[in-house]
């Protein structure tokens, strides 16, 4: 390690050097505190032994600039006995620890490990973001199509600001992924991103576990619990499927937002909170506010920057990209050697409708590495659905002798439809929607109005 003496005291210079180089470390001398900034300047050090009495600049004030200039910079000081008030006052300000004179050499040496380590634990911390900022950049959030270029931009600009941004797209299509794309390029990025599954919780829970309880306030509320939404202070949370929220906890979100406070479960006490909220569904938020599923203020209040995501079907040109990036993830995850797909695997890829979009894809790669043996990912690594995808099959509509009402013959091919895709579906409306490439809550609509019933399609 670089290590910087800042000391006026030849013979404390000489002493430390000989010290730390039989500990293999590099030294370099300043004898005032403004030579000590230039050698900073000029050269990467690991840590800083700074004497708090220099002559000009004195070692308080050389801490308070390196503090200011290089803050993650490790800076042990030396005093004498009688001045450790100053010792603390400069651990006060930002130094690392310090070393009273005289000293013992193995009470320098144990110091300066601690601070190393600490160094080192700083540097991996910065390593750590960086990742996390290139995990969750935009180069992660694969394509090159003309609709993804324009989701790059809006990510770009919505970043930075500080409104509520909504994230609309099918299941599948990635929209934690640009949330957290969102939350690591924006000024909260040092702060926590927390993610609350909207879907899959009990109201009850999901309030516990969004505003937190205090003490007794229910049955098994042993202890008072700090609920999500304060574990997201000066970050970013994150409602994935944000549409199944039900209607009294709606109004609870909307407090949060319009007055950045709350209150914990049997609470009385109110607690501010500064988040910002990342939304997400797949369901249509505007059907549900016309039906009465979802408030209206709340929907506006989210509904700042919207965006879209399209589903895989709609940007092809993207599956060369995408199946490339999981098959070099996976390969390198489980040790293969593949290193391409083959050209017959890539027309299967392009023509199957993907329902479950780029997870549906990342799925069906990670499936053909583990099972590979060769450097080529070919068709017969792919799974059946996908090399043979669900067909309705389907006759064209034909037109009786004596004619039909158009009404009644749009009707009844619709029907036939609907049927059709239940029937291969095993019944699953949602799979069957995801077949037609029509939302859920569209199919369930019109199975209504046709008197359609999914049990009555399978036992037939």
């Amino acid at each position: 390690m670089n290590i910087l003496i800042v000391d006026d005291e030849e013979v404390l210079q000489d002493v430390l050097t000989v010290l730390l180089h039989k500990e293999g470390h590099n030294t370099l001398s300043a004898y005032s505190g403004e030579e000590g900034i230039e050698i900073l300047d000029k050269e990467e050090i690991d840590l800083v032994l700074l004497d708090l009495m220099l002559p000009g600049m004195n070692g308080m004030q050389v801490l308070k600039e390196i503090r200011q200039r290089w803050p993650d910079q490790v800076v042990v000081v030396i005093t004498a006995y009688s001045s450790i008030e100053s010792a603390i006052d400069a651990m006060r300000e930002g130094a690392f620890h310090y070393i009273p004179k005289p000293f013992k050499n193995e009470e320098v040496l144990l110091t300066l490990r601690k601070g190393l380590e600490q160094r080192r634990l700083a540097s991996e911390n910065r390593s750590l973001r960086e990742q996390l900022r290139q995990r969750f950049g935009f180069d992660n959030i694969i394509g090159k199509s003309k609709p993804m270029q324009q989701i790059y931009d809006l990510i770009k600009l919505a970043a930075p600001s500080k409104s509520n941004i909504l994230v609309l797209g099918e299941s599948g299509t990635g929209k934690e992924l640009v949330a957290k794309a969102i939350h690591h390029h924006s000024r909260r990025a040092n702060g926590p991103f927390v993610t609350v599954n909207s879907g899959s919780m009990p109201a009850d829970l999901l309030e516990s576990n969004l505003f937190g309880h205090v003490r007794g306030a229910f049955t098994g509320a042993i202890a008072s619990k700090k609920g999500l939404f304060e574990l997201a202070t000066n970050g970013s949370i994150f409602f994935d499927e944000i549409g199944n929220i039900p209607l009294d906890t709606q109004a609870k979100l909307l407090r949060v937002i319009q007055e950045k406070e709350f209150m914990r479960l049997g609470g009385i006490e109110t607690i501010k909170v500064d988040v910002r909220i990342v939304a997400a569904t797949n369901a249509d938020l505007e059907g549900a506010v016309q039906q009465g599923h979802f408030r209206e203020d709340l929907y506006y209040r989210l509904n700042v920057i919207v965006i879209n995501l399209p589903p895989l079907r709609k940007r092809s040109e993207d599956i060369p990209l995408l199946a490339q990036h999981f098959l070099a993830h996976y390969a390198r995850e489980n040790e293969k050697a593949l290193r391409e797909i083959s050209s017959r695997a890539m027309e299967v890829l392009l023509d199957y409708h993907w329902p479950g979009n780029v997870r549906e894809l990342e799925n069906v790669i990670e499936r053909g590495v583990v099972l590979s043996t060769g450097e080529v990912l070919d068709i017969d690594l792919l799974p059946s659905s996908v090399r043979q995808p669900e067909s309705i099959g389907l006759p064209p509509p034909t037109l009786p002798a004596n004619g039909i009402a158009f009404k009644d013959a749009v009707s009844e091919y619709e029907r036939q439809i609907i049927v059709k895709a239940l029937q291969a579906c095993g019944g699953v409306q949602k799979r069957a929607a995801e077949l037609l490439q029509v939302k859920p809550t569209t199919l369930h609509e019109m199975m209504k109005r046709l008197n359609i019933s999914s049990e009555s399609v399978v036992t037939s």
